[in-house]
Parts: structure tokens; C-alpha cells; sequence
């Protein structure tokens, strides 16, 4: 009995020490001031030493530093300590692909741009007023070019913009060709109905109009993925917290104040346990955001390569002028193919030509074009170095969202090894760090998370991402699809159309026929044309011989080496 006595009196002596020990502990709450005042809070808030805890709602219920209002305000501090990191993140994220959107953009639009001052400086000087009384042409075209570029398909149709070009320019250069014959509206509607029979400029308008459409379907489907970017990060990050989340932040980050440990860092596992289950649904974005990148990535390269919009664009001039050599070469067979088809034109009566000619043969050529050769053509920099530095950009953001809460939880947020807040005490964190993502989290120790109901703000971002992949897999093959929602256009949606090209030789030139239906009627057929010639024939062929020498001669001059 004695020494029962003697055990019991030594357990109470214990059970006093310790007692006297947290208390001592806690016997001023001095420190919780200085770290509560210094986010801003009231100082009088917090006691002069420490209280019962009983009131609390998230941290322990011990002897405390705490009340119940400096728990509401440190939930509330803790909300912004959280998105704080997150923020950071997000917005460097935008500001990136903000920066490489606009120079993107800047690079085309000023190319663009570029191509059509180069093209109306070198045909001012070669055709003179002849150019400039027909200059409307190549500005109409290169607006078209440019609306295509900002809005797509669903503004301008490509083909039938590039058909519509190429008839123009036929019926322009016929009535000159052909000056002493007078021609009807209605005879030129013939000519133009037949251009891609009749193929007065060679193979230019089928090659140019390939190379057109897979460049700029790749140049705009890019930009506009680099747009979506920050776009897509903004909403995500307006995504807020839930009330399980901040209760959860809070009692990671300022419980240990209740208890005098102002400078306790959380256990790194504890840490990520709370912020995957604060992050759930943004980690469940991370699939189609890689998907997505990875689609930019495979563009990146047609661009580089097959589909490069700077060496389409810088000799588009060139291309042109090659046309209407080919024009030049063709013209007596296209002209005669045109009077079998359309008829006999009308002599012009006006027309008086006392001049003797002689056909002359031209053997001039252009000097080749080397697409290898790429200096900074536009917006001072080269579309090699804007891909360049994209690539480095777009693998550093892949996996972003998965990877936040490792981010936050690093460095000076939390606490190496066993020293550390696991949540109740500064102990080992003994809890099993679950994965990412909402299905994950029906397990998590730390955070309440309702499985059941994804965030409607980032599922609709995921439908977002994968339909603007399905537009980046279609430019990689040169296709173009429209949709209703995209930037600036107002068009229907759903139409695709492009070169159809889905291997890695899309780059070659290749035998691709493009069908375009007409819209003019059953054009009369046109019939081959033999040897035999008219004398209304010869004459025709005398004064076109001698138009188109000039006409090729002074387009050519820059060019001929």
C-alpha cells in the first residue's frame, strides 16, 4: 500500500511538471504578437498569454495563443498565402506565352505586310503605270491574305480566293495581249471560267496555292494556340479555394502560433497531401494540357520545315513574275485555245499598229530561291529564332498543373525531416502522400474533398484544350477547321479544308490536285488547238509576242542573273 502511494504521488509530480512546463511555455504569448501584427492583424487581438483552446474550431484545443477571431482572420490569410505561390506561377505563365504570342503575331502580320510593299516597290519600278493602273489586284489579294490570316475559313475561303486571283489576272493580261480585239463582258466571264483549264501560268498557281494554304493554316492555328495559353491559365487561376481547402491551409500554416511555435514550418508530405487536395481539379487539366503542347510542339516543327511561312511569303513577288513569264511562253496557245472556246472577238476598231514584229525568244531565269536562306525579315528577328525559343518555352510548361503543389511545398515553405508541423504537433508526419488529381482524393488524410463534383470552370477549359488540339493536329496536316467560337471570326463552324497532307514529305512537291467546284454555270468546252493557224491568229500572235516580251522582260530584269 505504501508503495502504491509512493507511485501515484510521483505520476502527480509528472503530470504537474508538464503541466508547469507548457504552461512556463506559454506564460507569454509575446512572439504570436510580434508574427500576428506583422500580416497586418491587430496586435490587441492576440491574449498576453496563453488561453483555453476549447473555443477553437480548426487548431488544437489545448492551452492556447489563439481565439476564435484570430482563427477567422488567419483563415483568411492563409487563403491568400496559398493562391500567393499559385499566382506567381499562373502569371508568369501568362505573361510568357503573352509575350510569344505577340511576337508571333507581330513577325506574320508584319511579313505579311512586308511581302506586299516588296511586291508593289518592284512592280512600280518594272511595269510602271501599268502596274499602278491595275495595282487594286495584288492589294486586294494580299487584304485577302491578311483576313485569312486573323479570321480563318469562315471569312475567307482560301481556294477560292487564290481562283478568283489567278482568273483576274488571266482576263487583265489577255485584253492586253490582245489589244487590237475588243472583248464583252460576257466573252471575259468565258476566259475566266477556264483558267485552270487553259493553265496560262503554269504550275505557279497550283504549287503557290499548296504552299499558301499549308503555311498559313500552320502560321495562324499556332498563333492562335499561343493566345489560348494565357487564356486558359486566367480562368483556371480565378478557380477558388473551398471552405475545406482554407481550414485545411489554415491549420498547415498557423496552428503552430496557438501553441507559441511562430517559426514551425510544415512536414513537405503533410504539405503535399493538403495542396493536392486544394489542387485536385487543376491537376486534373495536366492530360490535356500535355496533349495540347504536345500538338504545338509537332506544328512548331511544320513550321521550321514543310509549312515555313517566312519562305512562302518573303519570294512571293518572284513567284508571281514566274507566272507571268509562264504567261508569256503559253500565250499563243492560250489565246488560240480561248478563240476556239469563246469565239472570235471583235476587231477593235481603235486599234491602229503600223509596227513590223518579230518573235523573239527569251532565255533569261530566275535566280533560284533558297528557303535555307532566312535573314530577319520582319518585326527584327527570323522565324527560326521565334521557334526556336517557343520550344524551350513550351516543354518548360508541360506538367505544370500536376506539379504545383511539389512547387509550393519546397524551399523555405516548409520543414526538412522529422522537425517539422504534421498538423497537431511538431512530429514526424506519418501519412501516406496520395496522387494527384479529384479521384485521388477520397483518400486524402488532410483535406475534405467531394469527388463527385468537378469544377465546371476547369472541366470547360479541358473541352477547350482538346478541341483546340484537334485544330493543331489538322494544321499539322495542312487542314484548316473553323469553329464559331474562334478569335475575331463570326462565320459557321465546322468546315475544314487544306492540302490534306498528313506525312512528313508534305514538304516535297508533290502532284496534288486541287478540285475546285465552279459556281458560274456548265462553262462550253474548249478544244485542243492543232498546228494550223488563221491569219486573224498570226496577227494576234505578233502583237501578244510583243506585249508579253515587254510585260516578262521588265518583271524579270531584278531577277536575271
Amino acid at each position: 500500500m505504501k508503495t502504491l502511494f509512493v507511485l501515484c504521488a510521483v505520476c502527480t509530480l509528472v503530470v504537474l511538471s508538464v503541466s508547469g512546463t507548457a504552461e512556463q511555455k506559454l506564460k507569454n504569448c509575446n512572439e504570436v504578437r510580434a508574427a500576428y501584427s506583422s500580416k497586418g492583424f491587430n496586435v490587441n487581438d492576440v491574449p498576453n498569454k496563453g488561453v483555453s483552446g476549447a473555443p477553437l474550431k480548426v487548431c488544437p484545443q489545448g492551452f492556447s495563443c489563439c481565439t476564435v477571431e484570430m482563427e477567422e482572420k488567419l483563415s483568411q490569410q492563409s487563403h491568400l498565402d496559398m493562391n500567393a505561390p499559385v499566382s506567381r506561377l499562373s502569371n508568369n505563365l501568362q505573361s510568357t506565352f503573352k509575350q510569344k504570342h505577340e511576337h508571333f503575331d507581330k513577325f506574320f502580320r508584319e511579313l505579311l505586310k512586308n511581302a506586299e510593299v516588296s511586291l508593289h516597290n518592284m512592280f512600280v519600278r518594272t511595269y510602271g503605270m501599268m502596274y499602278v493602273q491595275n495595282s487594286e489586284l495584288f492589294k486586294n489579294f494580299f487584304e485577302a491574305l491578311t483576313r485569312y490570316y486573323i479570321s480563318g475559313s469562315s471569312t475567307v475561303n482560301l481556294d477560292s480566293m487564290l481562283s478568283d486571283f489567278w482568273a483576274d489576272l488571266l482576263e487583265r493580261m489577255f485584253r492586253l495581249v490582245n489589244v487590237q480585239y475588243e472583248f464583252s463582258d460576257a466573252y471575259m466571264e468565258c476566259v475566266s471560267r477556264h483558267t485552270e483549264q487553259l493553265q496560262p501560268f503554269g504550275d505557279v498557281p497550283r504549287k503557290l496555292r499548296i504552299q499558301l494554304t499549308r503555311s498559313f493554316v500552320a502560321a495562324r492555328t499556332f498563333v492562335r494556340g499561343l493566345a489560348l495559353m494565357p487564356e486558359v491559365v486566367n480562368k483556371v487561376s480565378t478557380v477558388s479555394a473551398s471552405p475545406s481547402c482554407v481550414r485545411a491551409v489554415m491549420k498547415m500554416m498557423y496552428c503552430p502560433y496557438c501553441s507559441g511555435q511562430v517559426a514551425l514550418k510544415p512536414c513537405q508530405n503533410y504539405c503535399l497531401n493538403v495542396m493536392r487536395g486544394c489542387l485536385a481539379n487543376q491537376a486534373d487539366l495536366d492530360t490535356e494540357w500535355n496533349n495540347f503542347l504536345d500538338a504545338m510542339l509537332s506544328l512548331v516543327e511544320r513550321l521550321e520545315g514543310p509549312f515555313n511561312f517566312e519562305s512562302v511569303m518573303d519570294p512571293i513577288d518572284v513567284k508571281i513574275s514566274e507566272a507571268i513569264m509562264n504567261m508569256q511562253e503559253n500565250s499563243m496557245q492560250v489565246s488560240q485555245k480561248v478563240f476556239q472556246g469563246c469565239g472570235q472577238p471583235k476587231t477593235n476598231m481603235a486599234f491602229r499598229s503600223k509596227r513590223s514584229v518579230k518573235e523573239t525568244g527569251f532565255t533569261g531565269r530566275f535566280r533560284p530561291y533558297s528557303p535555307d536562306a532566312r535573314p530577319t525579315t520582319a518585326a527584327g528577328t527570323s522565324l527560326d529564332r521565334l521557334t526556336n525559343d517557343v520550344k524551350k518555352k513550351l516543354k518548360h510548361a508541360k506538367k505544370f498543373w500536376s506539379t504545383l503543389p511539389d512547387t509550393v511545398c519546397a524551399g523555405e515553405r516548409i520543414a526538412p525531416g522529422d522537425e517539422c508541423w504534421n498538423g497537431t504537433a511538431k512530429s514526424r508526419y506519418e501519412s501516406v502522400v496520395i496522387g494527384n488529381g479529384l479521384a485521388n482524393q477520397v483518400s486524402n488524410p488532410d483535406v475534405d474533398v467531394d469527388i463527385t463534383k468537378p469544377d465546371t470552370v476547369i472541366r470547360s477549359q479541358i473541352a477547350v484544350l482538346k478541341e483546340m488540339t484537334s485544330r493543331l493536329k489538322a494544321a499539322h496536316s495542312g487542314n484548316d477547321i473553323s469553329v464559331d467560337n474562334d478569335e475575331d471570326e463570326d462565320g459557321s463552324g465546322g468546315e475544314e479544308s487544306g492540302s490534306g497532307c498528313d506525312s512528313p514529305s508534305c514538304g516535297k512537291d508533290q502532284d496534288i490536285y486541287f478540285s475546285t467546284p465552279s459556281n458560274r454555270g456548265n462553262p462550253p468546252v474548249i478544244k485542243g488547238v492543232g498546228r494550223k493557224t488563221s491569219s486573224a491568229g498570226f496577227a494576234a500572235r505578233g502583237s501578244m509576242t510583243l506585249a508579253l516580251c515587254g510585260l516578262a522582260l521588265a518583271v524579270l530584269a531584278p531577277h536575271l542573273r
